[in-house]
């Protein structure tokens, strides 16, 4: 099987990655945590995932119709490294909900013209309007960390958007949007794992980009332009939760926790979502590099 990008992911891991994350993954079975410095050394049950998030998923559904039937407008930011779990998460929050209430946006490179625009522009068309749920997979912190990182923006630029960035969000606020801002914090070695089984897998292959196999090679690069976008965009208004992201499921489960337990809801069960656990959810001093 042809792997792609001529397999530069295997070459990374052969060649260049830190012997202690070789180490960690060559010797580690699937279910097996490999960052020693998170809190549990194993995934959660499959059985103990599966009937917390049914049940979470109902209280969902629940929040759509309240959604729907308040003209309430959320928002909902997804940001990490690649392979951190945005998309798996996002999936399980969004499975059982109208797409017509509660729509995902990944937008692409910005066109020519998108360029040109105001930086903010082409996210604020795609904010929600009333009785309307939106979910970013990645959003305008693209130019706080990945612009960055690969110098696809001016420092100027950059300088801007941080100047910016509170007054817009501030602004969503003040017009009544619901923000959350997620950053999910994956482990350098869970990283490099996740990007093996997607190089090996036919039918993950697709998720892989030169971003992906680049961006292996920076990842003090991405550290440093991470811990600098937290600590200038968290704000008791518009505050990040961070989410250690190496144990899917725990992850999966906390995201949506905090997006029901954050809300008011008709029939809400505060029971059926449960405590959210501060070992792996919490503010930024959670996340580390």
């Amino acid at each position: 099987m042809k792997l792609p990008f001529d397999g530069a992911i295997s070459a990374f891991f052969r060649d260049e990655a830190p012997q202690a994350v070789r180490d960690a993954i060559a010797s580690a079975d699937k279910r097996e945590i490999l960052d020693p410095s998170y809190p549990y050394e194993q995934w959660l049950k499959k059985k103990d995932y599966q009937d917390h998030l049914d049940a979470l998923q109902i209280e969902l559904v629940k929040l759509q119709a309240d959604v729907k039937a308040s003209g309430k407008r959320v928002l909902l930011i997804f940001e990490g490294r690649d392979a951190a779990g945005k998309g798996g998460t996002i999936k399980r929050l969004r499975e059982n909900l109208n797409p017509r209430v509660a729509n995902v946006v990944a937008l692409p490179k910005p066109t020519d013209r998108e360029a040109g625009e105001w930086y903010f522009q082409r996210y604020i068309k795609r904010l929600p309007a009333a009785g309307e749920i939106a979910i970013f997979d990645r959003s305008w912190y693209n130019r706080g960390v990945v612009e960055k990182v690969f110098d696809f923006c001016t420092p100027e630029q950059r300088a801007l958007f941080f100047d910016q960035v509170p007054g817009v969000e501030k602004m969503l606020i003040d017009a009544g949007i619901h923000l959350v801002k997620f950053w999910l914090n994956i482990s350098r070695a869970e990283q490099l794992r996740r990007f093996l089984q997607r190089e090996r897998d036919p039918l993950k292959q697709w998720k892989l980009s030169w971003i992906d196999v680049e961006g292996l090679k920076r990842w003090d690069l991405y550290t440093a332009a991470i811990r600098e976008t937290l600590q200038r965009t968290h704000s008791p208004q518009t505050p990040w939760t961070v989410i250690r992201a190496d144990d899917k499921y725990r992850l999966r489960l906390a995201a949506i926790q905090t997006v029901l337990d954050g809300m008011d809801y008709a029939g809400k069960d505060p029971v059926a979502i449960g405590a959210i656990d501060p070992k792996i959810c919490g503010g930024p001093d959670l996340w580390h590099g």
